[in-house]
């Protein structure tokens, strides 16, 4: 997903592109297995200035936090940029635009990771299905597993401080 920066009329020019899993894929580490997405970015230039408006908007999907199985959540998400020119590569923040600063003589903005980014950014943290949702296989066994620990005595080394404590009891006792 490029933008010509260079070479741009002024006015406004439309760009748009639709993304799957594999573009996500194609990021390390990333959570989104698969994704229906329409970006569309909408860019101004006037003079010296260029302004970038992106939207997306579609679907992703992930990992349940709980049941592990897959969950789609939406994507709605816009980002405003402002291109300058400069020595060095930065970004930088004001008001209610990104600033990306390129390279002189750099010709194009490469969209992949901007995107990439905001669409993680407007994934919620906890990502789990709505009340009734989740595998009730899985349910099931962690359901199991908080019986098993209920039921478990206490005992004097439940925890590592526990541990900790009789440890020091020991060595007072020997002094």
């Amino acid at each position: 997903m490029v933008i010509p920066v260079n070479g741009l009329a002024n006015g406004r020019t439309e760009y748009s592109w639709k993304l799957d899993g594999s573009f996500f894929s194609a990021f390390d580490n990333s959570e989104i297995k698969d994704a229906r997405i329409d970006v569309v970015a909408e860019v101004e230039k006037s003079g010296r200035f260029i302004g970038v408006e992106v939207s997306m908007n579609g679907e992703v999907v992930v990992e349940c936090d709980r049941c592990l199985e897959d969950l789609a959540l939406p994507i709605d998400t816009q980002v405003r940029l402002s291109i300058k020119f400069g020595a060095t590569a930065e970004t930088a923040e004001t008001d209610d635009r990104e600033i990306i600063t390129l390279p002189d003589g750099e010709a194009e903005l490469d969209m992949d990771q901007i995107v990439y980014d905001y669409c993680c950014l407007d994934l919620p943290v906890q990502r789990v299905h709505e009340e009734g949702g989740c595998n009730p296989e899985v349910l099931r066994h962690l359901a199991d597993e908080d019986e098993i620990k209920e039921e478990q005595p206490d005992g004097p080394m439940d925890s590592p401080f526990a541990a900790l404590k009789a440890l020091m009891e020991k060595s007072n006792s020997n002094n």
